[in-house]
């Protein structure tokens, strides 16, 4: 996501100066052997194999086990995808889902038309096969997140970027349009004859927008906190917003993410009775897309606890198109990004969530009750009760997770915290008050099926002072991410989420190798074309590897894009290019089938580079002049037919 990007660092916790740390670290390795320790010391020596605690370099000759040719860096209007592979558009911007929704005509959207049609700026996709419980790779749901819109792109006469101003330009009619544009899309798609398309009629087709009822659940639905004066239950919410990454539960649902939605909010948090905790959260006031003007509950002044209703994870059932999405407070308030599941081997439920902004932290939640995959109702639900814990970081290489639970350690009324359900709904105060360990933007959280270890994105963070480094975040002015490897006790199926510390590692500092002063720390044969930096979003292919979508490297004139990467073996670390977005995109995604024979991945806010409407600097993927930029699900597939990745 680009929107928050700038916004300040917030976190309340201090981190031990790394000069001490990692030295004390290298010393015990075979690293110093090699003359490595003393770069590391100012910055991680570039080309060394995929860890910095790992074993020695690899020499050369590795094996991938990825043997397509990879794509050659480019970066311009269109799309590009490597030798053998097709690159399709699915679905865009604004593409009907009903069949009495009217065709897509940019010059007269309506929040109606946009209510049936699908949204703008897709982030996180998911694929949950059809029927329900088979392993179909031909027919299936593909669930989408709507994060943001970028009215300069969408509406003529409006500026980039311009926080100040943007609201009081827009007219209602587009405010309107925003609104409806944001949440996720659920799309029935089939495959036939190797091309998947859209199924425009299916009952199951369904938008979700910030008008959306939901249901507020777990221990914070009802707290004081939680009410309002069109809901003194606290129990019930119109929308979700700023829904950026997501996962999937073993029970068919999908968990979207709120993220920063305190943008969609207005007002002066000083002249409420929340202002630092408001602000904690991320709350400048901008009310950049105008909600405040039409609607006082996005107004802090007039509803102060609107904005605790918001930046949670919203559980949705696909398959019940009827079905209320939920809001699961158990899993904490945030700046949510991605809500990887994964069962444990003793059948309870484990949510990995990374909080995206400078300094945040990453979470665990452990479900109270076991998974019953004999009884799909049993497990709705099960995401209610549990334990939240947050990471913190040592440098010997261990990570313990801290209970936020009410009434231990500082977590009291005393210290702010009168309950379990304002311990959740303040759960960046209650990692400051436990002593976590601030990140470099946690984004996007993963489980390898095949291993069982964990990995955990960090974009980026320019923020991050020299004496603010620390064994996880090594960099200073990080401004081109690494990526985190948790590392459970047991492997594969027989490793245990639940215990209150594990292993750690760094699969890699990002950047380009060729640049010493950068530290990045990819496998030495990592070529010009294969480098990346700004990892955003993760996935696994049924052969466990990794597959990375990227955020901010058109920052440097370079293409977002996915980039495939064993995490084990000769080749660990070692990326390869698959596929780039036009110019101002992020890719986002990615996701599979379950043969692995088809990637889904978003382009999204293709364009956001340009100043207004009027100077595009892409039309994609139409390229018609009367039709602006629309983010679009692109279909990954290879010519033959065969699995991603080979």
């Amino acid at each position: 996501m680009k929107r928050h990007d700038s916004g300040s660092s917030r976190s309340r916790t201090n981190s031990p100066h790394f000069r001490e740390v990692l030295e004390a670290r290298l010393s015990r390795r075979d690293m110093i052997k090699s003359g490595v320790a003393a770069a590391a010391v100012a910055a991680i020596a570039p080309g060394f194999a995929g860890s910095i605690f790992g074993g020695d370099a690899i020499a050369g000759g590795a094996q991938s086990s990825l043997t397509f040719s990879e794509l050659k860096r480019v970066y311009d209007q269109t799309h590009h995808v490597a030798p053998g592979y097709k690159a399709e558009v699915l679905i865009r911007w604004g593409d009907k889902l009903a069949d009495d929704a009217p065709v897509f005509d940019a010059a007269a959207q309506t929040a109606e038309s946009q209510s049936r049609q699908f949204g703008y700026n897709n982030d996180f996709v998911g694929y949950l096969p059809l029927p329900l419980g088979s392993n179909n790779s031909d027919h299936g749901l593909l669930c989408v997140n709507h994060e943001y819109p970028n009215p300069h792109v969408m509406f003529p006469g409006l500026v980039a970027r311009d926080d100040e101003e943007m609201h009081k330009l827009l007219s209602e009619d587009q405010i309107g349009v925003n609104m409806a544009s944001v949440g996720h899309s659920i799309v029935e798609i089939v495959k036939k004859d190797g091309k998947w398309s859209v199924v425009e009629n299916s009952p199951l087709n369904r938008r979700i927008s910030a008008v959306t009822e939901m249901a507020i659940a777990g221990p914070a639905a009802g707290h004081e906190l939680m009410k309002t004066s069109a809901d003194p239950s606290g129990s019930k919410v119109k929308g979700t917003m700023a829904n950026c990454g997501g996962g999937y539960t073993p029970w068919g649902t999908i968990l979207t993410c709120e993220e920063f939605a305190y943008e969609f909010f207005g007002g002066d948090a000083a002249k409420t009775n929340q202002k630092e905790h408001i602000e904690r959260i991320g709350f400048e006031g901008t009310d950049y897309y105008g909600l405040a003007r039409v609607d006082d509950r996005f107004n802090v002044e007039k509803e102060p606890n609107e904005l605790n209703r918001f930046q949670w994870v919203v559980e949705i059932d696909p398959y019940e198109p009827d079905s209320v999405p939920v809001k699961r407070t158990a899993l904490g308030r945030m700046g949510h990004e991605g809500a990887a599941v994964v069962v444990n081997k003793d059948g309870r439920v484990v949510v990995y969530m990374g909080d995206d902004d400078h300094r945040e932290y990453l979470f665990r939640f452990v479900s109270a009750k076991p998974f019953d995959s004999a009884n799909r109702k049993a497990n709705i639900g099960i995401l209610d009760e549990g334990e939240l814990a947050v990471a913190k970081f040592e440098a010997d290489g261990t990570v313990n997770w801290l209970p936020l639970v009410h009434g231990q350690g500082p977590l009291t009324a005393a210290n702010g915290f009168a309950d379990q359900g304002e311990v959740l709904i303040k759960a960046r105060q209650a990692g400051d008050a436990l002593g976590a360990t601030p990140m470099d933007r946690p984004e996007d959280f993963e489980t390898n099926p095949v291993s069982g270890r964990v990995y955990a994105v960090m974009t980026k963070s320019a923020k991050r002072k020299p004496d603010q480094v620390d064994a996880a975040n090594p960099r200073p002015e990080n401004k081109w991410g690494h990526i985190i490897e948790l590392i459970p006790p047991g492997e594969g199926a027989d490793a245990d989420h639940t215990v209150a510390q594990y292993k750690w590692d760094i699969l890699m500092l990002c950047g380009d190798p060729s640049k010493p002063e950068i530290g990045a720390t990819f496998h030495p044969e990592t070529s010009a074309d294969g480098f990346f930096m700004t990892p955003d979003n993760i996935a696994f292919d049924p052969k466990g590897r990794m597959w990375v979508a990227t955020d901010g490297m058109n920052d440097f004139d370079l293409a977002d894009g996915i980039f495939g990467v064993d995490t084990d073996g000769p080749a660990r670390a070692l990326p390869r290019a698959l596929f780039c977005g036009p110019t101002g995109a992020e890719v986002t995604g990615p996701a599979f089938t379950p043969d692995g024979t088809t990637m889904f991945v978003s382009v999204q806010h293709p364009a956001e580079d340009s100043e207004t409407i009027e100077k595009l600097s892409t039309r994609w993927p139409d390229f018609d002049e009367k039709i602006p930029p629309r983010p679009s699900v692109v279909v990954i597939t290879r010519e033959d037919g065969g699995p991603i990745g080979g």
